[in-house]
């Protein structure tokens, strides 16, 4: 099984969400194409940092609305052959991120289960997580 870098997903993202996003005049995304669809079409695997750099990339650098990010996570967590690292904790992350926080910081929490609480400075992840009702709980570092 081979790991999976965000390029690789970026250049199949046209396949979860029905639109390309890679410049249709860029000649190097042409012939990466074939390449990256055979890459997903075996079994691989996608660590939780490429994740985080999809979503940065989908939603900072193409603008791709949150509902559509979360589709495409949904999408390739679906795909049998492809093993996510902490399944479990990406789909909460993404269900998070579709209640209103941040992806990479529903991730941070969801990934910390096994821990009593989350501390952080961020007051809008704070308010965020406390309305959401997310566990661990996010609190105020004191």
């Amino acid at each position: 099984m081979r790991a999976l870098d965000t390029n690789v997903l970026v250049a199949r993202h046209s396949v979860f969400l029905g639109t390309f996003v890679d410049d249709p005049d860029d000649e190097q995304a042409a012939l990466q194409r074939p390449a990256a669809i055979a890459a997903v079409s075996q079994r691989a695997f996608v660590s939780a940092t490429v994740l985080l750099e999809l979503e940065w990339v989908l939603r900072g650098f193409y603008q791709v609305p949150v509902a559509q990010v979360c589709a495409v996570f949904r999408a390739l967590v679906g795909i049998e052959h492809i093993t996510i690292e902490d399944r479990d904790a990406v789909l909460l992350a993404v269900e998070w991120a579709e209640q209103g926080m941040d992806f990479a910081d529903s991730l941070h929490v969801a990934r910390s289960a096994r821990a009593s609480s989350f501390a952080t400075f961020d007051q809008k992840l704070i308010k965020r997580a406390q309305r959401i009702g997310v566990s661990p709980q996010v609190s105020q570092l004191e």
